[in-house]
């Protein structure tokens, strides 16, 4: 919950649409999708994508694309992308995740600049919950702890700070019915959507794949990827019938399932029902959590994410040129678009064209000491 409230306010939305996009996503493809104790939800990279959307055309764009994205993914699964898209180099991979962890991060940086030293005393304290509560405590999240108390010495010392119920009208909230969304779609509109759409679908996609394949891995099991990759779409699509922000499969949320123990679609789908009766019942509370407390947990969420080891000379020493060209150009293009989607194409064009130049001058780059680049292990805290 905490992660899906701050990814809400991230894409410009009530902190509550992203709990129900939570929820929606979690059932929906427990239910279809091709990758048995996955969680899907809310998804800070598709949260990033449809910012600006929301920001300069308002809901009805973005739930209009959230369909054309989930049509589009249903294609996808259809037509074999899945198989393709194992074969992006480990890099760009690699690439895409630090940047997403960076645009996490300096999505937080409105919340931490010019306001009063109450927030960045809050902040600080939830930086220390969060990283510190899981030396101690585990059944309990440290994001849920961290929130609690900092949002428990704001109200005590009456602190004046920025909260969730100043972002949006929690209190009277209330689960949307399903509804199509109105549009009047023209050439304008289309040129509009279409690319949001089309960035919406590639990003879920990827880390919904990447998901998959780290529980195919974890648990010794095989699963469908085509079937994953409609149950993504149809997830999108419903979810934008309940006035959702769209999303895809969550690394740390099914990690978390899976060293609980949740091996079948029951767990996934017991996680979603628990996120909507949880949500349902503290909204009024939710109003007061300071937006210091969601800042601390997002930085946390994009240090974990990011691939640290990726970086270190020892192993770019490892790794060929093109590797290490591939992961700087996914990186460098993502952060200066905010644009996942363009940042992996990018990345693969630089990756493909480096090859090819090691491989026709044979003087060029020179190759690692010792060959090809070691795996790299994806971040699971997300």
């Amino acid at each position: 919950m905490p992660e899906s409230i701050s990814f809400a306010v991230v894409a410009g939305l009530n902190p509550l649409v992203g709990v129900l996009t939570a929820a929606t996503m979690a059932i929906a493809t427990s239910v279809l999708g091709g990758r048995p104790a996955l969680v899907s939800g809310a998804a800070g990279s598709v949260a990033l994508v449809v910012a600006p959307l929301v920001h300069q055309h308002g809901l009805s764009y973005l739930w209009s694309t959230l369909i054309l994205a989930g049509v589009l993914q249903i294609a996808a699964g259809l037509g074999g992308v899945a198989r393709l898209l194992r074969r992006l180099p480990r890099s760009v991979i690699t690439g895409f995740v630090n940047a997403l962890a960076i645009l996490i991060l300096s999505a937080q940086l409105p919340n931490l600049t010019h306001v009063a030293w109450p927030t960045y005393a809050l902040t600080a304290m939830g930086l220390g919950l969060v990283v510190l509560i899981p030396r101690w405590v585990r059944p309990v999240p440290a994001p849920l702890i961290a929130i609690i108390a900092v949002t428990s010495v704001s109200e005590l010392c009456h602190l004046q700070v920025v909260t969730l119920g100043q972002k949006g009208d929690l209190a009277h909230w209330t689960f949307p019915h399903p509804a199509f969304p109105h549009l009047p779609w023209s050439g304008s509109v289309i040129a509009t959507v279409v690319p949001y759409a089309v960035a919406v679908a590639a990003v879920g996609l990827l880390e919904s794949l990447m998901t998959a394949q780290l529980v195919d891995e974890w648990t010794a099991t095989s699963s469908s990827k085509a079937r994953e990759c409609c149950g993504q779409g149809a997830a999108n699509i419903i979810t934008s019938f309940f006035g959702g922000m769209g999303g895809c499969a969550m690394i740390g949320q099914t990690v978390i399932n899976l060293r609980s123990g949740g091996r079948t679609r029951l767990s996934s789908f017991t996680a979603g029902v628990a996120i909507l009766v949880f949500a349902t019942l503290v909204k009024g509370q939710l109003s007061q959590v300071p937006m210091a407390a969601l800042a601390a947990v997002m930085i946390v969420v994009a240090a974990t994410t990011f691939d640290r080891d990726s970086i270190r000379p020892s192993r770019l020493r490892q790794t060929s040129w093109a590797d290490r060209i591939a992961l700087i150009v996914t990186v460098a293009s993502t952060v200066a678009t905010s644009d996942l989607a363009i940042g992996v194409v990018a990345g693969v064009l630089a990756y493909a064209t480096t090859s090819r130049l090691q491989r026709g001058t044979g003087g060029w780059f020179s190759e690692p000491e010792h060959g090809e680049a070691p795996r790299v292990e994806l971040p699971v805290d997300r």
